[in-house]
């Protein structure tokens, strides 16, 4: 089984689309080659493969990523399931977690909501999609700032408080406010029950 990630921008057309498509470009990169592993395409729409242990952590890095930009917000549904025909481009490649992923983000336009999970296991996906429906309520209102430091938490996990009022220019006290207000510890709590979900598939 492997993850897909099915994404567009939201408010794509207010903001400077060389800066966030460079800074998303960057962070795809770390985790795979273009156009096998990621693509983005249709201007401000991408997809993304990962192993099933990885995709809350790296949507997490990509929600982070854009929301530490102006205006800017991430609309993101994970499918799950397998790849039956893998092309020389991921657009192109095929299996249950493409479909399910790819249906997802048409429903997802139509709801409101900016993150879903679609398996192969409709208990599964009820309770992950109600813990997703629950966290969204805060990852949706970051500020850019808290936005910062939660992916700079991601992208290194050795970071410390220490080093990120260094990098960002504050306090440590403000660092560690930032963290609290977003629940860090708690999105922690989330990644572990959301892979523990994920494999009793």
């Amino acid at each position: 089984m492997i993850a897909v990630i099915t994404g567009d921008i939201i408010n794509s057309q207010q903001a400077d689309t060389e800066v966030w498509i460079t800074r998303l470009k960057n962070l795809l990169e770390n985790w795979g080659s273009a156009p096998q592993t990621w693509e983005i395409y249709r201007g401000d729409e991408f997809q993304f493969k990962c192993n099933i242990d990885d995709v809350f952590w790296r949507f997490l890095a990509i929600k982070s990523l854009i929301k530490s930009q102006e205006n800017l917000d991430v609309r993101i549904a994970i499918g799950i399931g397998e790849e039956n025909f893998s092309s020389d481009k991921i657009t192109e490649s095929n299996g249950t977690a493409y479909v399910h992923s790819g249906r997802l983000l048409n429903d997802l336009k139509n709801d409101g909501h900016t993150v879903s999970v679609k398996t192969s296991n409709d208990s599964v996906d009820r309770d992950l999609n109600i813990l997703l429906k629950w966290s969204s309520k805060d990852f949706d209102n970051w500020t850019m700032a808290t936005a910062e430091i939660i992916h700079e938490m991601i992208m290194n996990k050795e970071i410390t408080q220490e080093d990120l009022a260094k990098k960002f220019a504050i306090s440590q006290s403000s660092v560690s406010q930032r963290l609290k207000r977003a629940n860090y510890e708690l999105i922690v709590e989330t990644n572990q029950y959301f892979r523990k979900k994920i494999s009793e598939l």
